[in-house]
């Protein structure tokens, strides 16, 4: 099925590797234009580099919202709208115990993982998305639908993510499509704890066989932005997690 996806431009923010590389890739793929931001602008470099062209890295920081402005006005100097926001950008420096938290590394947590997606959303709705209308999802995790040890505030922030994909797509349809993905264990540097020493026992128990790859949450992501796929979806999140939820029963 054509995406419709040629020509449409889309920023995703934590786009340097990982899952927000993979969303950039397959977008490209499909022909949108695509910016990449990271915290560096070498970074954001040499992954717009990795995509190729039609891809233009920019750095910043996801919580400046002076440089989020900024790569948002640039976005729109080189290719004309804004038409895809992924805001894929997520940090947990607050693994381990609740008991045992520091209020930096929590509140550090809820502003990348909840402000961030609150702060670039309202931007590019003010810049282009509020007139022409757009897609924007968020990248949150099964985690929002879960407990398990020394992850309780990045659930938690991700929980308050995936509610406020609920209000964003109250507040801003018809124009503007908010919606969200859900990833199970990823193969992630963020999500090395969960798979990296025991990948075999992880896939075991999933019904798909397999720890899921960056390239599923791209392809995810790409049905979701996609109007002519996913016109009539807004306020949802998918989980793509290959049943990882429900175990193998074995």
């Amino acid at each position: 099925m054509d995406l419709g996806l040629k020509g449409r431009t889309a920023v995703v923010t934590g786009a340097s590797r990982g899952i927000g590389l993979a969303i950039a890739q397959t977008l490209r793929d499909e022909g949108a234009n695509v910016v990449l931001t990271a915290r560096k602008q070498a970074d954001a470099e040499a992954a717009a580099a990795q995509v190729g062209e039609g891809a233009v890295g920019i750095g910043a920081h996801v919580t400046d919202e002076e440089a989020a402005r900024a790569c948002l006005e640039k976005t729109l100097e080189l290719f004309g709208s804004i038409d895809v926001l992924v805001n894929n950008a997520g940090t947990n420096p607050a693994f381990g115990s609740l008991v045992q938290q520091e209020h930096s590394r929590f509140a550090k947590t809820l502003d990348v993982n909840l402000w961030g997606p609150t702060l670039w959303t309202q931007l590019a709705h003010q810049l282009w998305m509020g007139e022409h209308g757009g897609s924007v999802v968020h990248t949150s995790s099964l985690g929002a639908f879960a407990v398990g040890p020394n992850l309780a505030v990045y659930h938690a922030s991700k929980a308050a993510l995936t509610h406020l994909t609920r209000h964003q797509a109250q507040e801003l349809g018809p124009k503007i499509r908010v919606n969200a993905v859900a990833p199970g264990v990823v193969r992630t540097r963020l999500a090395e704890e969960l798979w990296k020493e025991h990948e075999a026992e992880v896939a075991a128990d999933t019904p798909m066989g397999r720890i899921g790859e960056p390239e599923d949450i791209g392809k995810a992501v790409a049905f979701l932005a996609s109007d002519a796929a996913a016109s009539w979806i807004t306020g949802e999140t998918l989980v793509i997690d290959g049943g990882q939820r429900w175990g193998t029963g074995k």
